[in-house]
């Protein structure tokens, strides 16, 4: 049991050596340190299923859900470790809406793919209409590409097919008005096998030549085009049949059916949005606790033994500055003062030789000058 607490604590990234003077704190981090782990393992079962859903490989599944776990869990342990209560809320504040913004991301990461874990079943059945609405799409594309040679073709069967109509239409017209002419229930009344009837019958015979003559140019034409038509309608078939037709589950089908049944259903979209919330709060109660409890005795130790490092490395740092100015002072003086006396003793020196050099030119002889001068 003793083994469990201490690692909860390492967890919360307490420091042991200042919480062993404040045993009251104990239970507080041991139970952020909880969170923190749980969080972590949580991360580890979102991200193991997001990328099985990916790979279909449990192994790359748990290899990288646990580098992904085991990453969630040192930045959690970093944002609550990086909490330090100063005794000013707002300042509090201030340190802690960056951390806050960062564990509402991570809360939004990890329930994702647990969302979908949850809702499996629904999101499977919603799979099915998306794949087949995908599969008719396909299909729609792959007519479209065909369709209008086909409508054409059809049409213009429909064209010779009303020549053919019309042609029988004038013909049954003209059979008929022979055959009132001959029985006397048409034409003029009388009934006989006249010339009026001759005539009549001479034009019906002419539109059945007529008729024929059509049906023989474009029966071939008709028959031609409908084979066409077929074809064209066996290749699409074809080209359907041929369509890969591959399982659709992937990470964002699955993303987007759950996003569709939000849209469908109210009770759906209202547990989602609650469990995200509950990771939301899962993932900011570190941070929370932090934030609403009152200064505790291991806050005010762990603030007392950074302000003795703080004091000292100012007192170090002043030591070393002021030591530093010192010699600066120093050496600039000295070499200063140094440099005038130097200039001082070299000015000396001058004037010394010059008064020697113009006692010797007193002394010399005016003669040997003149000689020296006339030479």
């Amino acid at each position: 049991m003793e083994k469990v607490q201490n690692f909860f604590l390492f967890c919360s990234g307490v420091e042991p050596s200042i919480l062993e003077q404040c045993p009251s704190d104990k239970n507080k981090y041991m139970g952020i340190g909880a969170t923190v782990f749980f969080t972590g393992v949580l991360a580890f079962f979102s991200s193991a299923y997001a990328l099985y859903t990916v790979f279909d490989s449990a192994l790359a599944a748990v290899a990288f859900g646990i580098v992904w776990g085991l990453m969630i869990f040192n930045l959690d342990r970093y944002i609550v470790l990086s909490m330090k209560s100063n005794g000013k809320w707002w300042r509090d504040w201030m340190v802690a809406m960056p951390r806050l913004a960062l564990a509402i991301l991570l809360a939004l990461v990890i329930s994702k793919p647990l969302e979908m874990k949850i809702f499996e079943k629904e999101i499977n059945a919603e799979l099915v209409i998306m794949e087949q609405e995908v599969f008719k799409n396909q299909e729609d594309q792959l007519k479209s590409r065909y369709q209008a040679q086909i409508d054409g073709e059809r049409t213009q069967i429909a064209a010779l097919k009303q020549e053919i109509l019309v042609k029988t239409a004038a013909r049954d017209t003209l059979v008929k008005q022979a055959v009132q002419e001959a029985d006397g229930t048409g034409g003029s009344r009388n009934k006989n096998l006249g010339p009026i009837y001759r005539a009549k019958k001479a034009e019906a015979d002419k539109a059945q030549a007529e008729l024929d003559q059509l049906v023989a140019v474009n029966q071939p034409l008709i028959e031609a085009k409908e084979q066409t038509v077929k074809e064209l309608e066996t290749t699409i078939q074809t080209e359907i049949t041929a369509i890969k037709r591959d399982g659709y589950d992937g990470m964002a089908a699955r993303m987007e059916a759950l996003s569709r049944l939000g849209e469908k259903s109210l009770a759906i979209l209202y547990a989602s949005l609650f469990i995200t919330l509950l990771f939301i709060a899962i993932e900011t109660a570190p941070i929370m606790v932090k934030l609403i409890s009152y200064r505790s005795p291991y806050d005010y130790l762990l603030h007392e033994h950074e302000h003795v490092y703080q004091m000292a490395n100012l007192e170090s740092v002043s030591l070393r500055s002021n030591e530093v100015k010192n010699k600066v002072k120093y050496d600039t003086e000295t070499g200063s003062h140094l440099v005038m006396a130097r200039i001082t003793a070299e000015k000396a020196l001058i004037d010394h030789k010059l008064k020697e050099k113009l006692e010797e030119l007193k002394n010399k002889p005016y003669g040997w000058k003149m000689g020296n001068f006339d030479v």
